[in-house]
């Protein structure tokens, strides 16, 4: 079972696919999102964290977001709290950790992060 993470704290998911004429793509650490043919029908992407401290799944969400994806944007695999500001800057939506991870890093851990939006290096130099 996983746990799904947004800006308010652990979360059930609630997308329920597939249905007809949505589509919902996992992609893999290493692909090129420049190469992608996305269906406009993608309603949803997951992008594959096989590690902590792989970090192409955040340019491939920045990437995603600059090509004018506007979909869902899962973050999914090893991510860690310390990384969910980071992953929502780059365009992730939210993040899906096993229960494994979850119980190691439990919802506080991921709410101190969640105010992501003004607890940056560069609104603070902005500031």
């Amino acid at each position: 079972m996983s746990t799904l993470i947004t800006d308010t704290g652990f979360t059930l998911d609630d997308f329920n696919a597939p249905f007809d004429g949505i589509t919902a793509l996992d992609l893999a650490s290493d692909v090129d999102p420049t190469t992608l043919d996305l269906p406009e029908s993608t309603t949803m992407i997951r992008v594959d964290f096989p590690s902590f401290a792989d970090g192409r799944g955040f340019t491939i969400a920045r990437q995603l977001r600059l090509r004018g994806y506007t979909g869902r944007l899962r973050a999914r695999g090893h991510v860690i709290a310390d990384q969910y500001a980071m992953a929502r800057r780059a365009g992730f939506d939210e993040v899906e950790i096993d229960a494994a991870l979850a119980q190691r890093q439990p919802e506080a851990d991921w709410l101190a992060r969640a105010d992501w939006q003004n607890n940056d290096y560069q609104a603070r130099l902005r500031g």
